[in-house]
């Protein structure tokens, strides 16, 4: 398991697949604003259902985000489009609506920042995440990550279009929690 100060990201189960499905997948107005897709409902136990983990996929490693203290599921991260041979990948997390607002955020991006640039040996890691996304932002932010651009309008999401920003940060840049 890969540990911050609150939180570690571990395989993901396959007891944690139906609450992450319900959770976060259930909503969906959240799953929409979260998913460059459109929202589709998904039969209890179905292959193609988010969060269920094809580990054959070599672009995406999927976790479980669970609270240090007591092992509760509280959401889900991932490294996403990884491309090997730029060096590069996407950021990714959703916490379960219980689990917000407690930092849990900026610690999933820090130990996904540890994964991609000292297990991986990746370049450059990115985020892309709705304009009005404070919570990404802030936790993307506090870990070093720099507003890059915004993509006017580039989501349609529940009926409209969007705005996304889009965010970087290069492994010269890290800083590891450890060291400030």
């Amino acid at each position: 398991m890969l540990t911050g100060s609150k939180v570690g990201l571990r395989a993901r189960y396959e007891a944690d697949v139906p609450v992450l499905q319900a959770e976060l997948h259930g909503d969906v107005v959240s799953a929409s604003r979260a998913n460059g897709r459109p929202w589709r409902p998904f039969t209890p136990g179905s292959k193609e259902a988010p969060f269920v983990v094809a580990d054959e996929v070599e672009g995406n490693v999927s976790f479980s985000v669970v609270e240090l203290d007591g092992g509760t599921l509280v959401g889900s991260a991932m490294l996403w489009g990884i491309d090997t041979h730029n060096r590069a990948a996407h950021v990714g997390l959703g916490l379960l609506p219980s689990a917000r607002g407690k930092g849990y955020g900026t610690d999933v991006v820090a130990v996904l920042c540890h994964y991609g640039f000292v297990v991986r040996g990746l370049h450059r890691l990115q985020v892309d995440t709705l304009a009005d996304n404070t919570a990404m932002l802030r936790s993307a932010e506090r870990n070093g990550f720099v507003r890059e651009g915004v993509l006017r309008s580039a989501a349609w999401v529940m009926g409209e279009f969007l705005d996304e920003v889009l965010l970087g940060l290069l492994a010269r840049d890290w800083k590891p929690a450890s060291e400030g």
